[in-house]
């Protein structure tokens, strides 16, 4: 099922997600909706709390050229254990500030442990995009946006921007 992904500034976006105890067939389900959500949108990436779940779940696939076999991957309490001391810097957009994007400079390689669908620890290095895009949705988990890495003026340009879009839509 497809859900509502939430537009900034929504307070739910600012809070900290809960850890997830044990992996259910409730969030295993969840996971599914959120991929189906975010491919919709489309995106690369989609953290719950984005859909008003306040668990630390991620789901994501940085595989979106034509042609690529998709990497579907769902990150339970996903928690980045080593990060390289080289940055990249990729413009970043998020499904929760559309149409929005900007340079966001982060660690070019990210570690990351997490418990997989079936509850079982993964670990695994990601570069590049893919670990740019984790990094992203692991900090919607600590109620981080992108934007919170700009500087003040640029930021409240896009909130401004935000809170006028969320008054057209609520229009219809």
């Amino acid at each position: 099922m497809k859900r509502s992904i939430l537009i900034h500034p929504d307070p739910r976006l600012k809070k900290v997600a809960k850890p997830v105890v044990d992996v259910s067939d409730a969030l295993r389900s969840l996971a599914d909706d959120m991929l189906k959500t975010m491919y919709d949108a489309p995106g690369i990436g989609l953290a719950a709390p984005q859909i008003g779940v306040m668990d630390r779940l991620i789901v994501v696939d940085c595989e979106k050229n034509d042609g690529d076999t998709p990497r579907p991957i769902a990150m339970f309490n996903p928690e980045v254990i080593a990060s390289s001391d080289e940055e990249n810097t990729y413009e970043e957009g998020c499904l929760s500030i559309p149409d929005q994007y900007a340079d966001v400079t982060r660690p070019k390689d990210v570690t990351v442990r997490w418990m997989d669908r079936d509850g079982a620890e993964q670990t695994e290095t990601f570069d590049g995009l893919w670990a740019t895009c984790v990094q992203h949705e692991i900090d919607h988990l600590e109620g981080k946006l992108f934007i919170d890495y700009l500087r003040p003026l640029k930021r409240q340009m896009i909130t401004r921007k935000m809170v006028k879009l969320k008054r057209e839509l609520a229009r219809g």
